[in-house]
């Protein structure tokens, strides 16, 4: 059987990774794209108290389980169904119940720290960073924690100094290199989303 497409998209917190994978499921159909998000294979961390949990910085590689998160893209490409882990920001924990996902033609694997990964790296087909402004995607971040994730304006301010901003510089910008596609202004830069839509389509044919 043939293997299945992985698109790898990445870029800082904020960056658009999330609204340009989604014009991508929308441009191909919903029946041949499944979208992946890195977040959810965020380690679980249930088994320590809650305000241990808070001061972790979930920007650094070993925040996440990517061995696990390999294997299940490795099954997704071989056109296999999984159990997909669900993680609550909140509680900074995974919740006890999965979905089940796939399987699909076109796995888009979106998150912060997929192409800083060799082993994630090596299934991609395609390999995508989106390149916007640092205050842009700040605002973006604050207003999203905020609204969605019950924050508050200090401790995402806080987390953006003490972890995001660095773990960026050290780890994310730095893994730009390995992208075959740069995407400035993210989800809302149509031409270069056409172009990735036009590639993923020869690929298919």
């Amino acid at each position: 059987m043939k293997r299945g497409i992985l698109i790898g998209i990445s870029g800082a917190s904020g960056s658009g990774k999330t609204l340009v994978a989604r014009n991508i499921y929308e441009e191909l159909g919903s029946d041949r794209v499944v979208i992946i998000e890195e977040d959810s294979y965020y380690k679980d961390l249930s088994d320590i108290p809650f305000d241990e949990r808070t001061g972790k910085n979930f920007d650094h590689p070993d925040a996440f389980d990517h061995h696990f998160l390999y294997e299940q893209i490795n099954d997704l490409l071989e056109g296999k169904s999984i159990s997909h882990p669900i993680y609550d920001y909140k509680t900074h924990s995974r919740k006890k119940e999965t979905r089940t996902v796939g399987p699909h033609k076109i796995i888009v694997l979106e998150g912060i720290l997929i192409l800083n990964d060799s082993k994630l790296r090596e299934l991609m087909d395609i390999t995508v960073f989106i390149d916007t402004a640092p205050d842009i995607c700040f605002i973006r971040r604050l207003r999203r924690d905020i609204e969605e994730r019950n924050r508050t304006v200090d401790s995402v301010i806080h987390q953006y100094e003490e972890t995001v901003r660095p773990m960026y510089f050290q780890f994310i910008e730095p893994s730009k290199r390995y992208a075959d596609i740069i995407i400035p202004q993210g989800g809302k830069n149509r031409v270069a989303i056409d172009i990735l839509t036009t590639k993923i389509r020869s690929i298919l044919e």
